[in-house]
């Protein structure tokens, strides 16, 4: 009996100790986060597009404070002008007779708090798909299902590519990018690897033609994504975009504006 009465009040000390610890992290004035990415599907018309307008957040906030009430248009090389409205207060700018044209260079304005954000790029192709190749005993330990999904790149031609992956599985999708700097005008494919992909499963594979300057980009912004890290270790540095605020430089934003044709094909696992 002795024994327990000393335990119980060893526990009872220990859980007396307990205190929260409030972690005082530095905060700094909010950014514009700029998601300008207009997607051209072959075989669509790719008159409605959409961009999002968000704010950061400190980092342990639970939700992405949405950026209200700003103009938000895209020029063409023509003096088009295409204006995209918000969707309530959703953060989310909408416009339905956008018209995209292979090689125009497009520029991106937006108004929000009486700053201008400005970003410039050219509308990019790309190839259809060739086939889809599938094997059930791929990866490391040779159980995974690997995908691999080829197409031609055209020849004589600087190109740059962004590959994505969506399973029907309830994971995250899988995004890379490719180039052609050794492979020019050859048949190349995009790779995918998932442990849990079945027989009768599917997955959305979308090629997506970009330019150097967002290959560079994402190239960036997927390893450090892959390099993970908890919070109180030391972050990656800002990867900076397109995009830039012409008002005051100092407050710039995060964020890019990409145009891109695309192919997309959904492949179920045979």
């Amino acid at each position: 009996m002795k024994h327990i009465f000393f335990i119980i009040l060893i526990a009872l000390s220990f859980s007396s100790c307990e205190e929260v610890i409030d972690v005082d992290l530095p905060t700094t004035d909010p950014k514009l986060v700029i998601d300008a990415s207009i997607n051209w599907i072959k075989g669509t018309s790719g008159s409605a597009q959409e961009i999002k307008l968000s704010l950061t957040a400190p980092y342990f906030e639970s939700t992405v404070p949405p950026a209200n009430n700003a103009d938000v248009f895209i020029t063409d090389s023509n003096n088009i002008n295409y204006n995209f409205v918000e969707d309530g207060t959703s953060g989310i700018y909408i416009n339905t007779y956008f018209v995209p044209i292979l090689n125009t260079q497009y520029k991106l304005t937006i108004n929000y708090n009486n700053e201008i954000y400005t970003a410039t790029e050219t509308l990019l192709g790309v190839s259809e798909f060739d086939f889809i190749e599938q094997n059930l005993e791929g990866g490391i330990t040779g159980e995974d299902t690997e995908i691999k999904a080829f197409f031609t790149d055209p020849v004589n031609e600087e190109n740059y590519y962004l590959f994505e992956f969506t399973p029907s599985l309830p994971v995250t999708k899988t995004m890379s990018v490719l180039q052609d700097k050794f492979v020019n005008g050859n048949q190349i494919f995009g790779y995918y690897v998932e442990e849990d992909l079945i027989v009768n499963e599917s997955v959305i594979i979308r090629n997506y033609g970009v330019s150097k300057r967002f290959y560079e980009f994402m190239f960036i912004l997927l390893q450090q994504t892959a390099s993970g890290g908890g919070p109180f270790e030391t972050q990656p540095a800002t990867v900076r975009g397109n995009c830039i605020n012409t008002t005051n430089q100092a407050n710039y934003p995060l964020g890019y504006f990409r145009l891109s044709e695309v192919v997309e094909i959904t492949y179920t696992i045979e």
